[in-house]
């Protein structure tokens, strides 16, 4: 599926909303604490690899590449980054 830098921050927008909404729905007994803490792990974790795309696409612009050339890396390559 091809995403370019709009698509992609709709995406990450999208999954900031529903990280708030998962804390909400805690808050308001919805979900249990369990329930909250897998599906937001997993939005972090989708959100995480949505920044990485963003920023190979950023970069390869930067050096003159083709920013198409950049793609999704898996969860334990994104999550193991150093900030």
């Amino acid at each position: 599926m091809h995403m370019d830098d709009k698509d992609i921050m709709a995406r990450i927008t999208d999954l900031i909303v529903t990280e708030h909404d998962l804390r909400g729905q805690l808050a308001r007994g919805e979900l249990s604490s369990e329930q909250e803490r897998e599906r937001l792990r997993s939005a972090e974790e989708a959100l995480d690899q949505c920044w990485d795309l963003l920023r190979q696409r950023r970069a390869k612009r930067e050096y003159g590449e083709s920013a198409e050339g950049a793609a999704v890396r898996p969860v334990p390559e994104v999550e193991g980054y150093q900030q």
